[in-house]
């Protein structure tokens, strides 16, 4: 007599979050396109938004200490110089996603 066993599949399902806010830097009004990258030990945001000549610019935001930092060093002033109005954006942003 043969012994059958039955074997359960767990699933686990994670949202994938991105998502594209209009934010002013540099004087203008910019579409930045967020992704949450999957990280166990942190939270990391991939970031592309588009310069005046419509080249792409992608950095990782991560947070550290309660508060999202960029971790690239040569990004465009505009970029750095709207540091506080992105940093609340995304807070705001992920609110609708908890």
């Amino acid at each position: 007599m043969s012994r059958k066993q039955d074997f359960i599949m767990h699933f686990e399902f994670k949202k994938a979050v991105q998502f594209s806010l209009l934010i002013k830097a540099g004087g203008r009004l910019r579409e930045f396109n967020f992704r949450k990258l999957k990280s166990p030990d942190e939270e990391l945001f991939s970031v592309d938004v588009c310069n005046e000549r419509g080249d792409r610019i992608i950095f990782n935001m991560h947070k550290a200490d309660n508060d999202w930092e960029m971790t690239e060093n040569n990004l465009p002033k505009w970029i750095t110089e709207s540091k506080i109005t992105i940093r609340h954006a995304v807070d705001e942003e992920l609110k609708n996603w908890r």
